[in-house]
């Protein structure tokens, strides 16, 4: 394990020092992510003279929580009430206020199972373990039953895996685990971030075989790998990375989500074939730390047997 570790590490290392981003579509300069920041920076620095700051800032701290029962025919009865904590792009170096007001939504909240679906952090040359000790302290109110699992974002550098584990939680870098339950079982399959740092390992780990009719979820930081997750048989896909479009239209619709593909599950409840799929709208926010006609969030999604 610890020899794929550094394979994983060296590769990812490699495609962060890169010319290119790489997405299952393929490579893109990073030339034009450095122009979008860059567009941000400046619409950022003009709304800031404005009292729409002032509005986007309050919008960036009403998080909510969101509660869902998703029901599977096929889920393992010992599972059935199997209650998992959906967080994502946290950004929390980017906005330490937004700590305490999550911290206060979570408390006395009990599950099975924590997910984080990357984008721990925030700024790319922040401290990690400033973004860590944050979403530490976001959860020390919550009773997690069973495993703390957790896949890397777009913004999360090659370090943030060990940072997270020192955290308390098992990163899942395209690999899976099996969670037994009174003799029965679940497998949990977690890839590296597709958006920026695809490789062909992601595919590999979702297609890995598995037990015949075995209840199978994929962690992926962003949705850019449903319709993969889906033809492997896959019954729940939980991801984030798109904010909800953070700045939207009237009514909730993004303007931009930042998905090379498999763009209709760009938010909320998505259904792709067989298999469901839940995109949060995430806790923090990133570039300007701003919302418009959108709400942060964290989700507690209920497994039942149907």
């Amino acid at each position: 394990m610890l020899a794929e570790h550094q394979s994983w590490a060296d590769r990812r290392r490699a495609l962060e020092h890169g010319r290119h981003r790489v997405s299952p579509e393929g490579k893109r300069s990073w030339w034009r992510k450095r122009v979008s920041n860059a567009v941000l920076t400046i619409c950022g620095k003009l709304v800031a003279l404005t009292p729409l700051h002032r509005i986007g800032l309050r919008n960036a701290l009403d998080v909510k929580l969101v509660e869902l029962e998703l029901g599977f025919a096929h889920l393992p009865a010992a599972f059935d009430g199997y209650r998992i904590l959906h967080l994502t792009d946290t950004h929390l170096d980017h906005l330490p206020a937004l700590a305490p007001v999550a911290r206060r939504l979570l408390a006395g909240v009990e599950v099975d199972m924590l997910a984080l679906t990357g984008d721990v952090q925030g700024k790319h040359r922040a401290p990690i373990d400033r973004s860590t000790e944050l979403l530490t302290e976001v959860l020390r109110d919550v009773r997690v039953r069973g495993p703390r699992l957790a896949v890397l974002g777009n913004h999360d550098p090659t370090a943030m895996a060990e940072a997270l584990e020192r955290q308390g939680f098992e990163v899942l870098l395209n690999r899976s685990l099996m969670l037994e339950q009174a003799g029965e079982r679940l497998h949990v399959t977690g890839l590296d971030d597709v958006n920026y740092f695809y490789t062909d390992a992601a595919l590999a780990a979702l297609k890995a075989p598995t037990e015949v009719g075995a209840f199978h979820i994929a962690l992926v930081h962003s949705a850019e790998m449903a319709d993969h997750a889906a033809a492997a048989g896959c019954a729940l896909y939980l991801c984030g990375h798109t904010h909800g479009g953070q700045v939207c239209l009237p009514g909730g619709r993004p303007i931009v989500t930042h998905l090379t593909r498999c763009r209709e599950a760009a938010r909320g409840l998505w259904q792709w074939g067989a298999m469901a799929g839940y995109t949060s709208c995430g806790l923090g926010v990133s570039g300007p730390p701003l919302r418009f006609n959108t709400r942060g969030e964290a989700t507690v999604i209920t497994l039942r047997k149907r």
